[in-house]
């Protein structure tokens, strides 16, 4: 059945193999973005210039929604902060099906050490979480030391406001080839071809992993169900740090030297994805809503020689 898909973002990234993919089902797709960045899709999309972060321009923009002629599903790829899930749910509440927020497994971050078990989705009590519409998340100066906190809060919000369909996708870390703007996966392969040691907090401490393909693969998927809640999106085949980097050392032909790090070491403060303690996700419900992830081992490679292709 085609439906009526608005993309919040969709330029970059999994965002934008999620449009792709949208078309290539055969659904009527819109982004709405700032138009900065250019996007690949000429005609077969429409578009909606707007800033998602300005609540009067994002009410303006979708002023002719109702609730019989509103969307089918929105993807919201740039709710990053309680003030936007309070834009959203003024702009959106009534007026569509679904509203399916790409989340992250940075939401689980206050039970790091916690728990031996893999994180669940029932292990964070959303509606007991502090709200501060007070701190400045528009700015961009504090934009990397509050996405975290702005992620949960912003889940937060939505569930305890309760007016709109709500999906929220806990993504794992999502790794890329060259169009991977974080960086991170770049990261060890740099060190790796550098010949510089991994300093790591605990070799053990595995975290959830899903490629670009497989989040926007999950995302269209997801859009066709009917299932609301938050859900946990991770393959199977959890990486360290060390698990990374010797993975790479190996792959590359490359001999690597590991040193471990005297504790206290905070997440990431060594590298990217290094942890003191594991951080996984449990994907048991999105198995029981009947969607099978796959594993790292089947596309890390991959992904690996790519960005040693760009250091070359």
């Amino acid at each position: 059945m085609r439906k009526n898909i608005l993309v919040i973002g969709g330029t970059r990234y999994f965002g934008k193999l999620l449009v792709q993919r949208l078309l290539n089902a055969g659904h009527q797709v819109t982004i709405a973005t700032r138009g900065i960045t250019a996007d690949p899709f000429g005609a077969r999309i429409s578009r909606i210039r707007v800033d998602r972060r300005n609540e009067h321009a994002m009410r303006a923009a979708f002023a002719h929604l109702s609730g019989t002629d509103g969307y089918d599903i929105v993807y919201d790829q740039m709710c990053y902060s309680p003030l936007d899930a309070a834009i959203a749910v003024k702009v959106f509440a009534g007026k569509v099906k679904r509203y399916i927020v790409a989340s992250t497994i940075d939401v689980y971050r206050d039970l790091l050490g916690r728990q031996d078990a893999p994180f669940a989705e029932d292990d964070i009590n959303m509606l007991a979480q502090p709200i501060d519409t007070r701190y400045p998340w528009h700015d961009p100066k504090l934009a990397t030391q509050s996405y975290v906190t702005g992620k949960l809060q912003a889940e937060a919000y939505l569930y305890r406001d309760g007016s709109l369909p709500l999906v929220t996708v806990r993504i794992g870390h999502v790794l890329a080839g060259a169009e991977d703007f974080t960086g991170r996966l770049a990261h060890y392969v740099d060190l790796v071809r550098q010949h510089a040691p991994l300093r790591y907090a605990n070799a053990a401490a595995a975290s959830s992993f899903m490629s670009a393909q497989g989040t926007s693969n999950f995302l269209l998927w997801a859009g066709a169900q009917d299932f609301l809640g938050p859900v946990n999106a991770a393959c199977d085949g959890g990486l360290s740090a060390f698990d990374l980097y010797q993975r790479i050392g190996m792959l590359l032909d490359v001999p690597v030297r590991a040193l471990p790090a005297k504790p206290p070491v905070a997440a990431g403060e060594l590298s990217p994805f290094d942890y003191p303690a594991p951080y996984m996700m449990d994907t048991a419900r999105a198995a029981q809503l009947g969607y099978r992830f796959g594993h790292s081992d089947d596309w890390l490679d991959h992904l690996i020689l790519q960005h040693d292709l760009a250091f070359v």
